[in-house]
């Protein structure tokens, strides 16, 4: 007799050692280590996601809270102010640049306009 494993794994005259590596569908996403201790077709929903820029993040069975500053990296132009609502991997691009005069840009920096005539 065979058996099957539903990964394609077979074994003739004994059961056969199936695997289930949940890391395959990249279950962390960007930003993310994923690591699966135990294949094992018994052991599910063990796998552990990593926040590559902060190894102490870390999620069990799901993707990890990660943080990112991007106002860390000074996006915005000079004499602009830079806020980020939310510092998480998967809201990226939502920091806003906002000149001294009001102008505001999301996802970059702003142009900020001055007029000439205005200023003495």
């Amino acid at each position: 007799f065979t058996c099957t494993c539903q990964n394609g794994v077979t074994a003739t005259g004994g059961p056969a050692t199936c695997e289930v590596d949940e890391c395959a569908m990249d279950p962390c996403g960007t930003g993310q280590t994923c690591e699966d201790p135990d294949k094992s077709y018994m052991s599910q929903h063990d796998f552990k996601c990593t926040c590559d820029n902060d190894p102490s993040l870390t999620q069990i069975d799901g993707p990890a809270t990660c943080f990112k500053d991007e106002c860390l990296m000074q996006p915005c132009g000079v004499d602009q102010s830079c806020n980020d609502p939310k510092q998480t991997l998967k809201d990226l691009k939502d920091f806003t640049c906002t000149c001294s005069n009001g102008v505001v840009s999301t996802g970059g920096k702003a142009t900020c306009e001055v007029d000439e005539c205005e200023v003495g």
